[in-house]
């Protein structure tokens, strides 16, 4: 009989479940939360109430999806964080409780090792060692990855992160919340050369993206004193242009990074991993140098159950299993 997973991820807005069978995706299923675009960003307590409504129906779907019922359930798994600590205590709460009714393992997965166990859900996946450049609203990292549960941050943000980074340029540009994707499509139709936007210079392979936020907030606050609809005229340069300066200030880290580690598998996951400015811009520069680069379909980018089971997967076959009274944790190193 196969070994049959049920993973739950709850970090932040997204409640997701999906169920893995000795390695391989059975469903995913995720249900998003609207509420957050009229406040300009997540809510923790309204994000932590509807989980509280979405987990069981989501839970019910992957398992509908599936073709199984609890009781064919081997472990269930559950992010343990970092994220929203409200969130969080939904879903690990929920897991906690099908572990003991079930009388099942439970599977404690961290967060972030699951965006970069996304490459293995599907072919082609990467081999170790590879390196990971991990891009969410809350993260930015450069990870290297030994093994599937073996990995060293060997570089990150010393501030915002790139996707807070553009989820608040582009409330500046006065779009709505999450404002990253908009960017992305806006900048498809702009030049991103024509406003130049600072790339912070930091220590190693760290990165800072506070200054290209303020960096954008002095030039639209001098432009529009001249001109009121100066962002109305420009918004697809402007896109373009804060596009561009995030983009080349994530590659040119990792470029370091495959520099000064000879490395030649490189990948890239997280949110704005969907971006399709650094898709385009990794592809030609892996191109030219000859390197093997992967990207995960965009459905396992952003935050979803299939990348917490695939890492529980993992977890399973070295019985790698957590105590009930674990509790989840806003901030955890990998």
């Amino acid at each position: 009989m196969k070994t049959c997973i049920l993973a739950i991820e709850s970090s932040c807005d997204d409640t997701s479940a999906a169920v893995i069978a000795d390695g391989v995706l059975r469903s995913n299923v995720t249900a998003r939360q609207k509420i957050h675009e009229k406040y300009g960003g997540v809510i923790p307590e309204a994000a932590s109430r509807k989980h509280q409504l979405n987990i069981v129906p989501v839970v019910s779907e992957a398992l509908e999806s599936a073709g199984l019922t609890m009781n064919e359930l081997h472990a269930v798994a559950v992010t343990i964080g970092p994220g929203l600590i409200g969130s969080l205590m939904v879903g690990v709460s929920y897991a906690k409780g099908l572990s003991l009714a079930l009388d099942i393992p439970l599977i404690a997965v961290h967060h972030m090792q699951a965006h970069v166990l996304a490459h293995f859900i599907e072919e082609p996946r990467p081999r170790f060692p590879f390196l990971c450049l991990t891009v969410s609203g809350g993260h930015t990292q450069i990870v290297l990855v030994r093994e599937d549960l073996s990995m060293e941050v060997l570089g990150q943000t010393l501030d915002d992160a790139a996707g807070e980074a553009y989820d608040k340029t582009a409330k500046l540009l006065g779009l709505p919340y999450p404002g990253g994707p908009l960017i992305d499509e806006l900048a498809a139709k702009g030049d991103g050369s024509r406003f130049q936007f600072p790339r912070a210079s930091v220590p190693g392979l760290n990165y800072s993206f506070s200054g290209v936020k303020t960096a954008v907030m002095y030039f639209l606050r001098e432009r529009l004193k001249d001109d009121p609809d100066f962002i109305e005229k420009n918004i697809h340069d402007l896109a373009a242009s804060i596009q561009e300066a995030i983009n080349d200030a994530l590659l040119q880290k990792l470029k370091r990074a495959v520099k000064e580690s000879g490395i030649r598998e490189v990948a890239l996951a997280g949110g704005v991993s969907a971006n399709s400015g650094l898709r385009s811009k990794a592809a030609r520069w892996a191109e030219k140098e000859g390197l093997n680069l992967y990207i995960p379909k965009i459905e396992y980018s952003t935050d979803n159950g299939a990348m917490i089971a695939m890492a529980a997967h993992f977890k399973y076959q070295k019985g790698d299993f957590a105590p009930l009274d674990i509790t989840p944790e806003a901030r955890l190193s990998i």
